[in-house]
């Protein structure tokens, strides 16, 4: 059996087999399996351009705030994923008043919602993409609409201390009873069980925990943090892989799975080759600040005016480095305490100061012409403005703008994968709190009353 469909999302077009026909406006053949998803709507979900996406049709519903999970969620949206992002009626995400600095408001001075706080930032560049809907679910109704929700969606990203939706009927068990074929995934900040379990999971907090700023900042230095929060953003991308590994599993399967993720754990992982080093030897890693305990010259290092990061991975790229091309020191290249870099580790001290003083005859920009073209790993340290202006930035179209409906235009950082040759473009901007609350109640089925009587009972 086949049913001809056309240029409806997949999961409305699939829709279709549960009445046993297909739309009139369909044409292109669909052939059912084993493992079909049927699904019906009350009203159609809005057609976007992320219509042609890999996740085009799967509907997440986001319990998330903060960074790990919204950015896991919004990257599944970036696939095309329907993200519905549940906020707390007057507030929403934490996030939204972590401000300044935040987007100005247009100079016309006609936006929607003018109760609210300007769009900060730090909101802005995690939740492009997603669809905001206001719920109290503290309240009988507010619980009757996410059950509502989690009914037809295929995946739920929480980020609640442990034990937390319990109270509102939403533990992955209570879950389970209302859609089996759910893929649910916890972020937590040490993982369901331990003695840890309970405690809530902070970035900062996690990286000193779990060994990350043990091993961050200058030699004989105090510890320090990441200059961003990237234990959130691992853990953000961990998560994004376990759902989509669990949507590939479900399709073979027709069940749901249970994915977990914790900062602390995706941290410890992230350790890599530190990590690596103390389980085969026993031996306890240091802080090197920007060079590397187990090859010379690999740091950063002074020039007249600033700062360039060189990297001699190998003796070879030590030799293009001493060559008349760069510093015109041909004469370290068979030196005894520099010809290869067992002895350079040795004399590492001696050999980087030498470096540093040739260096600092001449400017950043001067030496990166030298550098420039001889095979040689070498980087000025930009800033972000230098970051964003970058020539390949700019080729590689890192930056993407569009139009927000209370900020105007704004410029976010782009995908940073890209599909055939293509990153996925921004199809919604960052909604503002509780923009699509009217809209996807009325696609649970909801009536214009009913809606206004959720809005003056708080639930919405």
């Amino acid at each position: 059996m086949s049913i001809i469909l056309r240029r409806l999302r997949p999961d409305i077009a699939i829709a279709a087999f549960r009445n046993g026909k297909a739309p009139a406006t369909f044409d292109y053949t669909v052939r059912p399996s084993a493992n079909l998803r049927i699904r019906s709507f009350s009203t159609p979900v809005p057609v976007t351009n992320g219509d042609d996406r890999p996740l085009a049709g799967i509907k997440v519903v986001d319990l998330t705030r903060v960074l790990a999970g919204p950015l896991a969620t919004m990257m599944l949206s970036d696939l095309g994923a329907d993200v519905i992002k549940i906020e707390a009626p007057k507030h929403g995400d934490d996030t939204r008043s972590w401000l300044p600095p935040s987007a100005k408001f247009p100079e016309n001075g006609k936006y929607p919602r003018p109760d609210l706080p300007p769009e900060s930032a730090y909101f802005l560049q995690a939740n492009r993409n997603k669809r905001s809907l206001t719920l109290n679910l503290k309240s009988e109704k507010g619980r009757e609409v996410i059950q509502k929700l989690i009914k037809d969606a295929d995946v739920l990203v929480e980020n609640y201390v442990p034990g937390k939706l319990e109270q509102f009927g939403l533990s992955y068990e209570q879950v389970q009873n209302i859609n089996p074929r759910l893929i649910y995934c916890s972020i937590t900040g040490y993982g369901s069980t331990g003695p840890y379990a309970k405690f809530p999971g902070y970035d900062v907090v996690i990286e000193a925990e779990a060994g990350l700023m043990h091993i961050t900042g200058e030699k004989g230095g105090q510890p320090v943090k990441v200059g961003v929060a990237v234990t959130d953003i691992l853990t953000g991308h961990y998560a994004q892989s376990g759902v989509l590994a669990a949507l590939i599993k479900r399709g073979k399967t027709g069940k749901g799975s249970r994915v977990e993720v914790s900062l602390f754990e995706s941290q410890i992982a992230s350790l890599a080759n530190i990590g690596s080093n103390y389980l085969i030897s026993g031996k306890e890693a240091e802080r090197w600040g920007t060079s590397h305990p187990s090859i010379v010259p690999y740091q950063v290092f002074k020039t007249k005016n600033s700062f360039i990061m060189i990297s001699a991975g190998n003796d070879n790229q030590f030799s293009i480095l001493c060559s008349p091309l760069i510093l015109n020191k041909p004469k370290w290249i068979n030196d005894e305490k520099f010809n290869k870099n067992s002895v350079r580790v040795k004399n590492r001290l001696e050999l980087c100061k030498l470096i540093e003083n040739v260096l600092k005859e001449k400017n950043t920009e001067e030496w990166c012409e030298k550098f420039e073209g001889k095979g040689f790993p070498f980087a000025p340290i930009n800033n972000i403005a230098q970051t964003f202006e970058h020539p390949q930035s700019i080729a590689r179209k890192v930056i993407e703008e569009i139009e927000h409906p209370r900020a105007g235009k704004i410029k976010l950082a782009a995908a940073a994968t890209t599909y055939d040759g293509e990153k996925p473009k921004l199809y919604r901007p960052p909604p503002y709190l509780g923009q699509h609350t009217s809209e996807i109640l009325r696609e649970l089925g909801y009536t214009d009353n009913e809606v206004e009587e959720m809005r003056d009972g708080g639930v919405i």
